[in-house]
């Protein structure tokens, strides 16, 4: 079985906020941020298997700080964990006050994608081997982190069963 570090799959993004990055309380736009993010992990995801890859899901994105227009905002992601054709990536942002040089982790999150082959059907990936202590952290708790999606997924099935597809004028 193939096997790839976790900074293999590193990807580093460094951006300034610009004005029409942020929201009426003059700081980065959650919206934006979130996509930085996919595009981000996207890439740490493609680059561990080397294969197409689509986005399962995006297990949770947690805000921790506001981002401002003095701010350098960067996104640091890799596969922290794999399943058989799932990859659970890692994003951590971290905001720097480009005048002070005060940095702080501005958000987290994790997103799971998996990897496709020709034929658009789901394909292994190689195990990723954590090395630095927060690799191995997020390693040692991501079995956790998967049950919980799994169950996250049958909750959503089970509601979405109750849904209808009627346009929302037709009740």
């Amino acid at each position: 079985m193939e096997t790839k570090t976790c900074n293999e799959s590193r990807v580093v993004k460094t951006s300034r906020i610009f004005p029409s990055d942020v929201n009426d309380h003059n700081t980065l736009f959650g919206g934006k941020l979130m996509s930085d993010i996919d595009m981000t992990a996207s890439i740490s995801a493609t680059r561990h298997c080397r294969k197409a890859v689509v986005t399962a899901s995006t297990d949770s994105v947690d805000f921790l700080a506001p981002i401002s227009p003095e701010d350098s905002v960067c996104l640091e992601s890799y596969v922290s964990w794999t399943g058989n054709s799932s990859m659970e990536v890692f994003v951590k942002v971290t905001a720097e006050n480009l005048m002070t040089g005060e940095r702080k982790i501005a958000a987290t999150a994790f997103l799971t994608f998996v990897a496709m082959d020709e034929s658009g059907k789901p394909t292994r990936v190689p195990k990723v081997i954590p090395e630095t202590a927060e690799e191995k952290k997020l390693n040692e708790t991501a079995v956790f982190r998967a049950d919980k999606r799994k169950e996250n997924r049958k909750q959503s099935k089970e509601l979405a069963e109750f849904f209808t597809t009627n346009r929302p004028w037709e009740r």
